[in-house]
């Protein structure tokens, strides 16, 4: 089953679905006009400045981004970055920088799109996501295709990268750091696990508002301070990674050689996977933030991808190539510990489990929340409940589970749930830039557009099946 699984997941994350992603981003990038260079600076500035009370929405612009880095910055930004060195060498982080680099405008156009088709459900809170804006905008007969996506997205957040595999991790980690039994960690990840998801979006965007940005600034001193102690190796591993993203990798040490291919489908895959940029998850709770304006919620969403890519993957990166580790014999979270550990012989495990299980709690957190979204969207609101249930029952379980198949189970449930998505993000491009348009207009001037070009919340379908 496991070699079964790994098969279906070579070929799902293969070239059709990395040109797909990365297609789209590049599309998107000259339909929106460089939106992510030129309005960066903007979308930094909207995170502290939108989601005043009179607009539409659950929770503020800051709390959404906070709930979406949330789920987005997990395990890959320590594990995958490692995976991806170790398979493709240090070229590898520099594709994963041009996936990133694409990938902010496909996240402006599912946040900019979220917003724009949202709905409200039958408990009054905002639904949205790429369902709701395969539905909406793309029209009822295309209806299936939100329901396709929506499928997909609930067994991801309770079987998949969105809680068994996270739950793993945290366990895993803690008791070879610190030798706690995997009973104990499991049994106090379900219990904070149910109290929080069961207070709803406001609970969970309160408490990943908090611990979102601790978590940020713990790794970023950590990362800053290895980086310092030998900042002299800088400037060569910056030079090694762009040289070896067009040459590949020589073998040295335990490293086994990489070609440029490796590099580039390692550095894309891995990247994609850790900021999510066109898998659908991320505009789940975009949608929910307080702003009548769709791009401006975009550009919000649009700097999740840099924070998650731009920042935390490189400078885990980095910290692996300039302590010299890349070439070692290991993989994953091992690498990346023995990278910390090079710097901080004693406390180089301990900061990095701190930060790991950091990352993969709000993961857990953040993806119930999609699940939950993608529930509504094909039943209703009356299944949260149960479906609460199940989650915590299988953030519990996960402790315990053998995840070789899981981890692939994991990477085919997203590739499911990029491709409706990605559909939509192309069809709908015109929209997207359309509200670019409207909303630079309305800054500049103060103009407000034309009734029919305003966001429009709209009962939500799951109504009709008010079962």
């Amino acid at each position: 089953m496991v070699d079964f699984l790994n098969m279906i997941d070579g070929y799902v994350w293969g070239p059709p679905l990395l040109v797909l992603l990365v297609g789209t981003g590049i599309f998107l990038t000259l339909r929106t006009g460089f939106v992510q260079v030129l309005r960066l600076p903007l979308a930094f500035k909207l995170i502290f400045s939108t989601g005043k009370n009179q607009d539409a929405g659950d929770v503020s612009s800051f709390k959404s981004l906070c709930t979406a880095l949330a789920a987005t910055v997990g395990t890959g930004n320590i594990v995958g970055v490692a995976t991806a060195i170790h398979a493709g060498g240090p070229g590898a982080l520099f594709w994963m920088w041009m996936a990133a680099f694409f990938g902010m405008a496909t996240k402006f156009s599912e946040g900019t799109l979220a917003v724009k088709f949202r709905e409200v459900d039958n408990n009054g809170n905002i639904a949205g996501g790429p369902m709701f804006y395969i539905k909406n905008g793309m029209g009822e007969k295309w209806k299936w295709l939100g329901g396709l996506f929506a499928f997909f997205g609930i067994f991801a957040a309770i079987f998949g990268i969105g809680n068994t595999t996270q739950v793993n991790s945290i366990v895993e980690v803690v008791h070879v750091a610190f030798g706690v039994d995997i009973l104990w960690t499991a049994l106090i990840v379900f219990v904070l696990t149910t109290a929080i998801i069961f207070g709803g979006l406001q609970t969970i965007a309160e408490t990943s508002s908090k611990i979102v940005p601790a978590m940020a600034v713990i790794y970023l001193i950590t990362t800053i301070t290895v980086l310092l102690m030998f900042a002299d190796n800088i400037p060569g591993a910056i030079a090694l990674v762009i040289d070896n993203a067009f040459t590949g990798t020589a073998a040295t040490g335990g490293f086994l050689g990489a070609t440029v291919m490796m590099a580039m489908q390692n550095g894309i895959a891995r990247g994609l996977f850790s900021n999510e940029s066109g898998l659908g998850s991320a505009p789940i709770v975009a949608a929910a933030a307080k702003t009548r304006w769709p791009a401006e919620q975009g550009l919000v969403s649009m700097t999740g991808t840099f924070i998650d890519t731009i920042i935390i993957c490189t400078l885990t990166g980095l910290t692996i190539i300039v302590t010299g580790q890349w070439s070692a014999d290991m993989n994953g979270a091992a690498l990346t510990n023995a990278a910390f550990s090079t710097a901080y012989p004693e406390l180089g495990g301990v900061l990095l489990t701190v930060s790991l299980v950091l990352f993969a709690f709000t993961t857990i957190l953040g993806w119930n929340y999609y699940g939950e979204r993608c529930l509504v969207y094909l039943v209703g609101t009356k299944w949260i409940k149960p479906y609460r249930i199940v989650f915590v029952i299988m953030t519990l379980a996960g402790g315990f589970l053998k995840l070789d198949a899981i981890w692939a189970l994991a990477d085919i449930l997203n590739a499911c749930m990029a491709f409706p998505n990605l559909i939509a993000l192309l069809c709908l491009s015109g929209v997207v830039s359309q509200e670019l348009k409207n909303f630079i207009h309305y800054r500049q001037t103060g103009e407000e557009p034309a009734a029919e070009e305003e966001t429009v919340v709209v009962p939500a379908a799951a109504e009709k099946a008010e079962m």
